[in-house]
């Protein structure tokens, strides 16, 4: 399965966005730095509405949805990629995983100690990422050492790698992390084999306080809609707001991903409500969610994963593939016997599926497809497997 660390300075909640995520209290969040030593570990749900929807077709008795992995790191100091703060241990932890979750904190709040002693949420981004930078360097160089005698001798393999370590080192030198520098889909694969943390997709969690989040969704959505019309002045915004704009302005231009809008301790909160109190606790705040159910999806498709489903009186599922895979490998995940027997895939859009109300009118209206061997599964295909073995 793989997995996302949840990384930032210590005291910005990730600790309480991995007791949200995982709908726990196996973390302890505290208000002094450090209170993660060692990871805490749990599966996560990922929200699909369409399984509800494709159920109801099918009369289904159990819904299966896909899980991922998130993984709660401790808080990485300035220095951690000298040791400080435990940052080696840390380090070696963000390692293992498979993508990256940087909590950035982005509310103001006196009880609650930072340890610059300041809100800057783009500072907080530059200090991690500086030690992220620094770590892999020294890793990259020590590889690059050990490398010497083989290219010296000729061998292709070292060879191959080295050119790719000539490209990152004065990358990296820039401060810029490896994984926005151009590089072809070979030398990418090379560079995998380095296990750079700077190398991981990345997403950004600007976690705010749960008083100000209606008014910062709704100020960034204002914001959204008159781009490219006179600009409202940053200074009448909201401080939470200036404090996510200024983190999704740099996050896109400086690192080419995104940002996305969390409060991790609304979802602390909900945990042991049911539903329904759940959905009125959200309501009475002026928000549908906290932001926690698309963070989920997101890390799930940066993971490079996709979802396709199946259906029956038994059970609706959600099935994970990696995107760009083919039908005999997406049914290979169901059993390798389906891999193995392929013959084709039966498949139908989700969207489309439910527009026609069940299987059979979609049948009548000659819209269920019969895909081969080179069909790409693609996200919300329902498909029925035909194997033989």
């Amino acid at each position: 399965m793989l997995s996302a660390g949840i990384v930032g300075l210590p005291n910005v909640g990730k600790s309480t966005l991995f007791n949200a995520v995982t709908r726990t209290r196996k973390a302890q969040a505290a208000n002094y730095p450090f209170c993660t030593i060692d990871p805490n570990q749990g599966v996560v749900v990922v929200p699909d509405p369409r399984l509800a929807a494709l159920s109801k077709i099918s009369h289904s008795k159990k819904l299966i949805p896909a899980v991922i992995e998130f993984v709660d790191i401790a808080g990485l100091v300035r220095g951690a990629s000298q040791g400080e703060g435990l940052g080696n241990q840390f380090l070696s932890h963000i390692r293992e995983v498979n993508a990256i979750v940087q909590v950035v904190r982005c509310f103001e709040n006196d009880d609650i100690h930072h340890v610059a002693g300041s809100i800057d949420p783009v500072r907080d981004i530059e200090v991690i990422n500086t030690e992220l930078i620094l770590a892999d360097m020294a890793s990259i160089q020590k590889r690059g050492e050990r490398l010497q005698k083989a290219v010296r001798v000729g061998d292709k393999v070292a060879k191959a790698e080295w050119a790719v370590i000539e490209k990152l080192i004065p990358h990296l030198d820039a401060g810029k992390p490896a994984i926005t520098l151009d590089l072809s889909e070979e030398e990418k694969r090379v560079a995998r084999e380095f296990m750079m943390m700077t190398m991981k997709p990345t997403i950004f969690a600007c976690n705010v306080a749960e008083g100000d989040l209606a008014q910062i969704a709704a100020e960034i959505d204002a914001a959204q809609e008159q781009e490219g019309g006179p600009a409202k002045d940053v200074v009448e915004l909201h401080p939470s707001t200036r404090y996510v704009k200024a983190v999704q302005d740099y996050v896109r231009t400086h690192l080419a991903t995104e940002a996305v809008v969390i409060s991790a301790q609304i979802e602390s909160e909900l945990i042991d409500l049911p539903e329904e109190e759940a959905q009125e606790y959200l309501k009475d705040l002026g928000v549908s969610e906290s932001g926690v159910g698309s963070l989920i999806r997101a890390v799930y498709h940066l993971l490079g994963l996709r979802t396709y489903l199946t259906t029956g009186e038994q059970e609706t599922r959600a099935w994970t593939i990696h995107a760009g895979d083919k039908a005999p490998a997406a049914a290979g995940v169901i059993h390798s016997d389906f891999e193995r027997g392929f013959i084709a895939a039966e498949t139908i859009g989700f969207d489309e599926l439910v527009s026609f109300g069940s299987y059979a009118k979609a049948r009548e209206a000659g819209k269920l497809r019969i895909e081969g061997k080179e069909y790409v599964v693609k996200d919300g295909d329902v498909v029925e497997f035909r194997f033989n073995v």
